[in-house]
């Protein structure tokens, strides 16, 4: 704002003292983001930390769902302990639980419901579009990105891939993906079950689930109903969770030994001399233990052990970084530009690397009575950041980096955020959804 300023003319008589500089004034951020019509990075993140303080819970949707024989369904009868998953198409949400129940949610329906009378909606039926009970169990859902009518599901208990028509009510899939003949055809009769799906931005008809049988399956829907390429991993690896980076060709799976595998769908390092036609050899793998063993402050404090890696998904205003949660309640996010490199310090005052980003302590599902959201900015300014010091924050940022804590009315197992508003919802262990959004109050005029 300096240049809009005009300067005083200088005093006539010639024994006047010296005109003292005038002061250095700090820059307005928010009007010269106006002004530059542009917002940087470094505002977006200060920024942030308004909207973590605006989110509370606005409301709960219990499960209180009937079949069509008037009966109440298996999820509501075991709410007491039941997981369920979450995914959002466009303003669509489907759910699904441990006890075979898929649910399609209008989020309108919803959001809007959520700020009338706990009476507004007629009956617990119609905060619903479609309810399928199934009797197997149900761990992940995904939207299919080439039907958008269509949702696909994995089970802990067989290798099957469901796809469900939202269009067609009928408990019965409309079609079965089924796991080939595998490298390890002893345990994949033994472990059997597929506990997550990922689908491919680029190439949409190419599915991928994560196996409990140490290998990742990918099915081409155009060609086949059994799988076309198999990720191998370690024999005594479970997967948890599978995930495809932005450019598609690299895989990425966690297991519960506590590793992160990545394969490269081009082949990567393995020799084709080892490779058959059908399978794709490991390109890398880390321990998430070994990596927070190098840290030397966290070493100092807890003794750091090997444990399972519940899910990992990318950030999706980083691309750079694949986040991590932990069975201990513990978080973090690792850089897979350096993944399989050095694990020194990312950021840090030399021109050491990391393949580690950010770790902090959020609280498992089994002790903690609320939701965290974690600050994971790829800079030292970051809550997360193993470099963090307040101390050494610009003169800029008055408000420090901060985690929000978010207390909740019952105990988290997923959640899944809103692709276009500040709304995040949450699935419990009561197979209930949480509503977490910015608290709206109306102004009432008092004349």
């Amino acid at each position: 704002m300096e240049k809009f300023l005009v300067a005083a003319e200088p005093p006539l008589s010639g024994d006047a003292p010296a005109a003292l500089p005038p002061p250095r004034r700090h820059r307005w951020n928010r009007v010269a983001a106006e002004l530059d019509g542009r917002i940087d990075a470094r505002f977006r993140h200060r920024e942030s930390v308004r909207l973590l303080d605006s989110f509370s819970e606005i409301r709960t949707f219990s499960h209180n769902y009937y079949t069509e024989g008037q009966e109440r369904c298996r999820t509501y009868m075991n709410r007491v302990v039941n997981e369920s998953a979450l995914g959002f198409q466009g303003i669509y949400l489907a759910s699904v639980t441990a006890s075979g129940c898929l649910t399609v949610h209008d989020f309108e329906t919803l959001y809007c419901s959520a700020y009338g009378p706990s009476g507004s909606l007629p009956d617990e039926s119609s905060n619903y579009l479609l309810h399928i009970p199934n009797k197997m169990s149900l761990c992940a859902v995904r939207w299919n990105p080439a039907n958008k009518d269509e949702i696909v599901c994995v089970s802990r208990q067989n290798d099957m891939v469901l796809l469900f028509d939202i269009g067609c009510i009928s408990s019965t899939p409309t079609e079965v993906l089924r796991k080939g003949r595998s490298r390890y055809p002893a345990l994949s009769e033994f472990r059997k079950g597929l506990t997550d799906v990922a689908f491919s931005s680029d190439d949409k008809s190419w599915l991928f689930a994560s196996g409990l049988d140490g290998a990742v399956y990918m099915w081409d829907m155009r060609l086949s109903k059994k799988h076309c390429l198999e990720l191998i991993g370690y024999p005594e690896s479970q997967f948890s969770s599978v995930k495809l980076n932005i450019d598609n060709r690299t895989v990425f799976a966690a297991s519960k030994e506590g590793t992160v595998h990545a394969w490269d769908l081009r082949g990567g390092r393995a020799s084709a001399a080892f490779q058959t036609h059908n399978e794709v050899q490991q390109l890398s793998s880390v321990k998430i233990s070994t990596l927070l063993g190098q840290i030397p402050s966290l070493k100092d404090q807890t003794n750091i052990i090997s444990c399972e890696i519940l899910s990992i998904d990318f950030n999706p205003s980083c691309s750079y970084q694949l986040a991590f949660h932990l069975d201990n309640g513990w978080s973090g996010a690792l850089n897979i530009n350096t993944f399989g490199g050095g694990y020194d310090l990312l950021a840090s005052k030399g021109t050491e690397k990391t393949s580690l980003v950010a770790y902090i302590f959020v609280g498992s599902a089994s002790n903690s009575g609320g939701m965290h959201l974690l600050d994971f900015h790829p800079d030292t300014t970051s809550a997360c950041h193993v470099d963090y010091n307040e101390e050494t924050r610009g003169s800029e940022e008055k408000e420090p980096a901060v985690n929000k804590f978010i207390p909740l009315s019952q105990r988290v197992f997923s959640c899944a955020a809103h692709p276009f508003c500040h709304t995040v919802l949450a699935g419990t262990q009561a197979s209930s959804l949480l509503m977490l959004s910015q608290k709206n109050e109306s102004i009432k005029n008092s004349e």
